[in-house]
């Protein structure tokens, strides 16, 4: 079975925003780590959004780069 996996696009109220497969879903913070903010690859546990620290450092690693590409004169 594949995991299910997404990235947090922010927080509103009581939800929040997690970006899946091009969609957006606001999700209860409630059902989302404690730990997680902005940016962070998560991942369902059956329970519970938790971040994946690795997979996060490397999306921010991919990014940089992409923009270190960008701004390379």
């Amino acid at each position: 079975m594949k995991s299910m996996t997404g990235i947090i696009e922010g927080f509103e109220g009581e939800f929040c925003k997690i970006e899946r497969d091009g969609h957006v879903e606001a999700v209860p913070r409630k059902k989302v780590d404690v730990t997680a903010k902005s940016g962070d690859v998560v991942e369902w546990n059956g329970e519970q959004w938790i971040p994946n620290r690795a997979l996060t450092a490397q999306r921010t690693k991919e990014i940089r780069t992409l923009m270190d590409d960008v701004w390379d004169d």
